[in-house]
């Protein structure tokens, strides 16, 4: 009798400590790949499953239901996970919810549907964060200028824009690569794109594709940018039709005294700025800090702000990481100056060495932008042909970590911001 007594208290024990949650930490020390556990966490959400995001707890960490499916996945990934009983579950959310810690818990709702918005035929080294996607094994789909002028942005809740020039200037290669043959062909696919959607010139039509993603954000829409897609976007959104292209680009001359039409009301983010009107220089104005930069590059850093996860769980959200200094690295537009961020705008990280702005972020109608400044996180200075970045490499990257926040951030349960 006493036998069977303790075998019936020991099966009762061993339920009770039965493991009911799998953590996903995301501290320096104990993930062995950061930005594949993003991808198990959209992989959980797809497949329905409970998460939760809990901000500042062990550089960001998810929490989800232990179940076969998502240890293998884990797995098979190399993704590190620690299994959780209940009572260790509750006394991690305890201290969590303490008013003494900043830490916050956010439940994600849903896997969003994701869009890049990217040209056909695109170069390999000309998006990271078509990269980090493909690494993190998070599903999107490719959009383009058709897609977008015909209304499917409605389909999705994510849209990253791919390294654009909204302005109709082909990125401002001309003066280093006009006569590079795949120059030519771009610039030969995008006139006839144009005229294929009943656009005179390039400029008109991506000045259009503009508009509809800016109406996708007002809807309701995220929209995350890099590199030369955040100020040409803001720029082509500025110029509102007025002609800033010189011939070499349209055809034709650019009107007089263009910069006293620019309407600064209608961008995102940036305020003030004057158009660099030389076509043959690498730049479209003075929004980018990269000629302006002093900054040797062992001090290349930016850091990411500070903020309290339970009043401003949005921009918490966007800068979890396990480290608060991101190495720094470059690209047509590095960063921001930031004397003309508009101030509704937060600067999520900056170098202090330069009073330059990083990484920042801002809403537009129901909507939310985020600007992040730079070409490829793990190539300080990538050039033009060089090879792409191999992300087995990197597998703890901090800067693509800042990427894949944001994907993942439309999925959170929104709360109203307090500050």
């Amino acid at each position: 009798m006493f036998k069977k007594t303790l075998y019936i208290f020991l099966m009762l024990l061993s339920f009770s400590a039965k493991a009911n949650f799998i953590l996903l930490p995301m501290d320096e020390t104990t993930q062995k790949n950061h930005l594949k556990a993003y991808g198990i966490t959209y992989w959980a959400l797809d497949k329905s499953y409970k998460a939760s995001w809990l901000l500042n707890y062990r550089g960001g960490s998810f929490l989800l239901p232990d179940v076969p499916e998502i240890r293998k996945e884990c797995q098979i990934r190399g993704v590190s996970f620690e299994i959780l009983s209940d009572a260790e579950m509750q006394s991690i959310l305890a201290d969590i919810s303490s008013p003494s810690q900043n830490m916050e818990t956010v439940v994600l709702e849903k896997a969003p549907k994701i869009a890049v918005y990217s040209p056909p035929g695109k170069q390999p080294w000309d998006d990271a964060v078509t990269m980090v996607l493909t690494y993190a094994e998070i599903p999107f789909k490719v959009v383009y200028d058709e897609e977008v002028l015909s209304d499917q942005l409605l389909l999705y809740d994510w849209l990253h824009l791919h390294h654009e020039d909204f302005t109709g200037q082909y990125g401002k290669f001309y003066g280093a690569y006009r006569n590079a043959p795949w120059y030519i062909e771009q610039k030969k696919d995008a006139e006839a794109l144009a005229a294929k959607l009943g656009f005179a010139k390039v400029s008109q039509e991506k000045l259009a594709v503009a508009k509809k993603i800016k109406d996708f954000v007002i809807g309701g829409g995220f929209m995350f940018a890099m590199c030369s897609a955040t100020d040409s976007f803001d720029i082509a959104l500025a110029a509102n039709g007025a002609d800033i292209c010189e011939p070499m680009f349209d055809g034709d001359d650019s009107e007089p005294n263009y910069q006293s039409k620019i309407d600064y009301s209608k961008t995102f983010a940036f305020k003030d700025f004057i158009l660099d009107r030389k076509p043959d220089h690498y730049e479209f104005s003075d929004i980018d800090m990269t000629e302006k930069r002093r900054i040797p590059f062992e001090k290349d850093y930016f850091t990411l702000m500070e903020f309290s996860a339970k009043w401003d769980v949005i921009p918490s959200m966007l800068c979890q990481n396990h480290t608060q200094l991101i190495k720094g690295f470059m690209g047509q537009t590095t960063s921001f100056d930031s004397e003309l961020i508009k101030s509704n705008v937060l600067i999520l990280g900056k170098n202090e060495l330069n009073d330059e702005a990083r990484y920042i972020h801002g809403q537009k109608g129901k909507g939310f932008f985020t600007f992040y400044g730079g070409h490829d996180p793990e190539d300080y200075q990538h050039r033009v042909g060089d090879e792409p970045t191999v992300l087995d490499l990197h597998p703890n990257s901090p800067g693509f970590r800042l990427i894949l926040n944001n994907v993942l951030f439309p999925a959170a349960r929104k709360k109203p911001q307090k500050t």
